[in-house]
């Protein structure tokens, strides 16, 4: 690729997910969303619950993703993320269940839910819901 092309690594503790070279990142950062280009001044964050996009040459690709860190360096990106799913890996039936659960836990209005836990949930399934239907 051209100079305005950089490395990017997206792993989970499970696998390897993504390592070659891209023209930009885009991700759910906690202080709101952001893109990396080539050349990108370096900085760490931690990433939110969300999507997040990879661009290669002119492909784009999204993954949902439930947090973890993002860090660029001049020698690299790399995304540490606690889960991640391309959106042609996603079940669509175990989405829609997960979402049901949490949607029937948080209007249980049960003691023993653990309330954020449940609404973490649920942001986990829509962002799964979204991108999976793109």
């Amino acid at each position: 690729m051209a100079d305005k092309a950089f490395l990017l690594e997206i792993r989970t503790p499970e696998r390897l997910i993504f390592d070659d070279e891209v023209t930009s990142v885009r991700a759910p950062g906690n202080q709101g969303n952001f893109q990396v280009l080539a050349g990108h001044i370096p900085f760490l964050t931690v990433l939110e619950p969300g999507i997040i996009i990879v661009r290669s040459e002119n492909t784009d690709r999204s993954m949902a993703t439930s947090g973890g860190l993002f860090e660029v360096l001049p020698g690299g990106t790399t995304a540490l993320l606690d889960t991640a799913e391309w959106s042609d890996e996603i079940d669509l039936k175990r989405v829609e269940s997960a979402r049901e659960r949490a949607i029937n836990r948080l209007a249980s209005r049960d003691e023993g839910i653990d309330i954020s836990r449940a609404e973490a949930a649920l942001r986990r399934a829509l962002v799964r819901l979204k991108i999976a239907s793109r």
